[in-house]
């Protein structure tokens, strides 16, 4: 009975050592201990499109508060813990595909580029990607009422999108 129960002892001690190292996504925080707080200044844009910097932030913050414990603060201030900037390099809409019978756009392509980097209180970098882009695709309306009811919401889905994936990315340390 005894050698039972420490063959079972070992069994599970090799089990547990040589486990795979999967886990559970967002379990595995990559970001060090002694950040609580996470600063996100309004995202800067280098894009002439009307407020996609802010589009992109307010979804950012929301994924962060409703996905993490951190408390998230929008302005760069010397009690966070950390800071994550964001850059929009480029937001473009370009037509996909046009109405055969009036040869105007039917579809349209919103393409958004964005950087960001999340550093620590004396600087150093956590977390960095250079080379965010995403996608979104909406159809265009006959109607002209509608036409902008329809670009807002493609560029709300980007930015959740965006903010879902740069979340997971810094939890996950990727």
């Amino acid at each position: 009975m005894r050698r039972l129960a420490v063959s079972l002892a070992m069994a599970a001690v090799t089990v547990a050592a040589s486990s795979c190292g999967y886990h559970t996504v967002g379990h595995n925080v990559a970001l060090p201990q002694n950040v609580r707080t996470i600063a996100v200044p309004g995202f800067v844009s280098h894009s002439p499109t009307f407020r996609v910097e802010q589009v992109m932030t307010d979804a950012v913050v929301r994924e962060f508060n409703t996905r993490t414990q951190f408390h998230v603060i929008h302005e760069a201030k010397p009690d966070a813990d950390a800071v994550l900037k964001g850059t929009v390099l480029s937001a473009t809409a370009s037509p996909l595909a046009y109405d055969s019978k009036t040869g105007r756009a039917a579809s349209v392509l919103v393409t958004v580029s964005m950087q960001v980097t999340l550093t620590d209180r004396e600087g150093k970098v956590l977390f960095q990607n250079p080379s965010y882009l995403f996608h979104e695709q909406y159809e265009l309306s006959r109607e002209l009422s509608s036409f902008f009811e329809e670009d807002s919401s493609a560029m709300d889905r980007l930015s959740r999108d965006f903010a879902r994936t740069l979340v997971a990315n810094i939890l996950e340390g990727y």
